[in-house]
């Protein structure tokens, strides 16, 4: 059986995922970070992005997409603290594309420098949502 690390994720609303893993691949807020068993302890920001999970016996990985949040690393646990987490399966291609319409649609028509900002944080959700529901067409085809 091979080395597992224990991972927990945890949205506003719920814990989206507490279990074992071979090994955790994080959006980091400097590049993706890959995290086994027994990693040196680490504290980080994420950006938008998906988590990839790989579960022990399983051949594909899991997909949850997080709006960005906390990583903390320990040597037998990872937890993610994210304001937003769905699951790769629950992600709505159309509801994430008419999100990102009107971001752009906002970023466009601004009035002030906070309303580009935001539109801009509403795009780059959206943005990594649809990467991620990319990475999970890929894997079903």
């Amino acid at each position: 059986m091979a080395m597992t690390i224990h991972v927990d994720i945890v949205s506003a609303e719920a814990s989206i995922y507490s279990g074992l893993a071979e090994f955790v691949v994080v959006p980091a807020e400097m590049g993706e970070v890959g995290i086994y068993p027994r990693h040196a302890p680490m504290i980080s920001r994420i950006k938008p992005g998906s988590v990839r999970i790989k579960k022990p016996d399983q051949a594909d990985e899991d997909l949850i997409y997080v709006s960005g949040g906390i990583l903390e690393v320990q040597p037998g646990v990872v937890t993610i603290l994210s304001d937003t987490a769905i699951r790769g399966a629950d992600l709505d291609e159309a509801r994430v594309l008419e999100a990102k319409r009107e971001a752009e649609e906002a970023m466009k028509n601004r009035t002030s420098a906070m309303d580009y900002a935001k539109a801009q944080a509403e795009l780059a959700e959206a943005v990594a949502q649809l990467a991620a529901i990319q990475k999970l067409r890929k894997r079903i085809h």
